[in-house]
């Protein structure tokens, strides 16, 4: 049986918490990281709301109000229709202008331009060789034109009747 010294012993325990260390600077930095997220997406709502420009302490005491009244389940479940709605709404006239498109380029494209096509809606297809997707037909003109491609429409430009 072979004997560790005691200075391996405490080798690799120092080893053994330095890891621990870096393992537990990682599940902070993570956490801070989520956080950071949280704070950012409140502060868009924030702003999507109106309320960007609103003065601090007059937000502060709606917010607190807010949370006072969170407990309320009628009242959650009313603020959540409510932001369910609006979200809708939001997405709904962003997509209005957007029809399905297809853009065939000839060869690779650099990845600025790859980055611009996935900016405008433009997804890649491996299968049929061509970038096609939801996107705003002027929008993607000007791409292809600037690209030397050519975009075509999969359905015809829509009537502008309400569904």
């Amino acid at each position: 049986m072979t004997r560790t010294s005691l200075a391996e012993r405490q080798a690799r325990l120092e080893q053994q918490r330095a890891r621990l260390q870096r393992e537990e600077a990682k599940v902070r930095e993570a956490e801070r990281k989520a956080r950071t997220r949280r704070l950012i997406e409140a502060g868009g709502l924030v702003d999507k709301a109106g309320l960007g420009e609103t003065e601090a302490n007059v937000l502060y005491g709606a917010l607190l109000e807010v949370a006072g009244k969170l407990g309320d389940a009628a009242q959650r479940a009313r603020w959540e229709a409510e932001g369910g709605h609006a979200f809708d709404r939001e997405a709904r006239a962003r997509d209005a202008e957007r029809e399905p498109l297809i853009l065939t380029l000839a060869g690779a494209q650099p990845a600025l331009a790859t980055a611009r096509l996935r900016g405008l809606g433009f997804r890649w297809s491996k299968v049929l060789q061509h970038w096609e997707g939801l996107a705003v037909y002027d929008e993607a003109r000007v791409a292809a034109e600037e690209l030397g491609g050519t975009l075509r429409r999969v359905a015809p430009a829509a009537s502008g009747v309400a569904e």
